[in-house]
């Protein structure tokens, strides 16, 4: 099979794209607009193996970037980030706009989950997507002014004027949340009925948080859905731009709050990446029992606020007592619980202290049969059962269209893991499985989180039994000062040492995306460093956001009952849709 730059070069002109190289060693393909539609087309659909989910869109402002060798100017650049599955490979497309020339066409005809990317794009940058169906704000409210991810847009609220909500200001902003359908080329009427109108949430126990559906409803029958989103939007890309490499990382801990250092480890393997870091071997396998014990504590609280949306009560209380337990021993080795803020670029902050040991064989001994008691309570239980299966179904191909990633695409029968396809951090050293369903329903996507979770338990369990000695964190100078002799002996290593810890590392200047398997599906980091000790540009892909956008597609002809089962069991935290 031919390489895809051979595959390009022999279809289109060489002349119509540039080849750029970056850190992380994707493909990466510059091109003109109006060819971008041709190449996207040929990758999905005209290729052996070609490359069917549109991983990520997003954009760069370019403006103020100094270091930009290898490839060509512009003042902002449109990302697209495709996945094949069969190659096992990732490539990486990018166009180049001139900030009075910011129309680019719209790729949803090509991938339906590209309208709400674009959507992000257009609210982030001002950028316009030609021929999308309806280009609008998604994360800003529509009253905001400015595109927060251009350079000239203030990165704190001490850089704008106090906050002001006079009785003007407080009516237009309450006019601009009422849904009116007309704007979106619905009816309120169908042939033989009025359809009604239901807003659920912001503020409703079954949306997990502060989202917003408005369904368009025929009786009891779901029409379609609106998701109305960006409510928990907090700026967590804009962010990094003011934060040193190293003091970003606790917000990291804050996109998916339940998985804790999970969030850390796609970061600091991406910094790593961009800088050329190698991690000791003890602090691998400490990253990855954190990040296993963290994955089973994010399933617990799934897997017990969802029995409780389809009317179980006990089974919460049950979960959330075996949380405890893990907390107790996240407690005990990081010093806090949901966000213990413990990885650091080139491995963790501190070595395990004496007794923890004790403290996670205990866990692994108690919890095995803990999971067997709710498989009776919960799994085998009839109710449960008839909420969840054959309701919200998909199948691999629509997942995939979709960009459905994690327990949603296993469900499916894909037996697709980032931990076993592209091994990262050290789990390639490790004996696990990857569980899938086949029916692709709520029912299913509950039984690979389960099963899961006993796959990370047995994943705990090697490292408890093979925990390696040794450092516990890179001596490389990005990583860690100095000795203290050392600082004493000479004015140069004394400066070194005072920059690395008062302004952070300066990393090297380039671009690297690093990806892995969260506990709700693939989180990936894209870093661009300008040679500086903060990011240039840090994008945050999260699984939740592509998701919550498939909701309507799955939704639709089922009852509002239904659609309470449908959002439990795809598992999201709006912190990781809005970020």
């Amino acid at each position: 099979m031919l390489s895809i730059v051979d595959e390009l070069k022999r279809s289109f002109d060489g002349n119509t794209f540039v080849i750029q190289n970056t850190k992380d060693e994707f493909p990466t393909f510059w091109m003109p607009r109006e060819k971008i539609r041709d190449f996207l087309t040929f990758l999905k659909y005209k290729i052996e193996k070609p490359y069917k989910m549109l991983y990520d869109l997003t954009a760069i402002d370019e403006r103020n970037r100094e270091n930009m060798t290898g490839q060509p100017a512009s003042d902002f650049t449109v990302v697209y980030h495709l996945t094949s599955f069969e190659r096992n490979e990732d490539i990486r497309l990018k166009v180049g706009l001139a900030d009075d020339d910011l129309d680019i066409p719209s790729v949803t005809g090509i991938w339906p989950s590209a309208n709400w990317y674009e959507r992000e794009v257009y609210d982030m940058f001002n950028i316009h997507f030609t021929g999308h169906p309806f280009l609008k704000r998604i994360l800003m409210p529509d009253t905001w002014t400015g595109h927060p991810l251009r350079k000239e847009h203030p990165a704190r609220a001490t850089e704008m004027g106090p906050f002001e909500l006079p009785d003007d200001k407080y009516e237009k902003e309450e006019r601009a949340l009422n849904f009116k359908p007309e704007e979106w080329g619905l009816s309120r009427i169908s042939e033989d009925s009025d359809f009604m109108f239901l807003n659920l949430g912001p503020q409703h126990p079954g949306t997990h948080g502060v989202l917003r559906l408005v369904l368009q409803l025929d009786g009891e029958e779901i029409v379609d859905i609106f998701p109305d989103i960006g409510f928990h939007h907090r700026g967590a890309e804009k962010m990094a731009e003011r934060q040193s490499w190293h003091t970003y990382i606790p917000y990291t801990d804050r996109v998916d709050y339940l998985q804790g250092v999970i969030n850390n480890f796609a970061y600091v393997l991406a910094v790593e990446k961009l800088a050329g870091i190698e991690v000791p071997d003890r602090a691998k396998v400490i990253r990855i029992m954190l990040s296993e014990l963290f994955r089973i504590a994010s399933h617990l609280v799934w897997y017990g606020t969802f029995a409780q949306d389809l009317g179980q009560l006990s089974p919460v209380f049950y979960m959330f007592t075996d949380r405890e337990k893990i907390f107790n021993v996240i407690e005990a080795i990081c010093g806090d619980r949901m966000h213990p803020n413990w990885f650091r670029i080139g491995g963790v902050a501190q070595d395990l202290p004496v007794g923890w040991s004790n403290l996670v064989r205990h866990f692994t001994e108690i919890f095995p049969e803990r999971l067997d008691e709710y498989d009776r309570m919960v799994m085998k239980n009839r109710i449960f059962k008839a909420r969840t299966v054959g309701i919200g179904i998909y199948n691999t191909r629509e997942a995939v269209e979709w960009g459905v990633t994690g327990p949603g695409l296993r469900a499916t029968g894909m037996d697709w893991d980032y931990r076993k396809k592209r091994p990262y951090g050290g789990y390639e050293q490790f004996d696990f499985e990857i569980p899938t369903a086949v029916n692709g329903d709520g029912y299913d996507r509950a039984l690979v989180r389960v099963e899961e979770m006993r796959q990370s338990l047995r994943i705990v369990e090697q490292c408890l039994d093979n925990m390696p000695e040794g450092a516990i964190k890179s001596d490389h100078p990005n990583t860690t000062p100095p000795g203290k002799k050392r600082t004493m002996h000479d004015i140069e290593t004394l400066i070194h040492h005072f920059l690395n810890v008062s302004w952070g590392p300066v990393i090297p200047p380039g671009e690297a995306f690093f990806g892995i398997e969260a506990s709700k599906g693939n989180n990936g980091y894209y870093l661009i460093s300008d040679g500086n000790s903060v990011s240039y540009r840090t994008r945050i892909r999260t699984p939740s956001f592509p998701h919550i956008q498939m909701v309507p597609f799955i939704s639709k002809g089922y009852t509002v009952a239904d659609l309470l089962s449908i959002l439990g069991s795809i598992d999201f935290v709006l912190a990781d849709v809005d970020r």
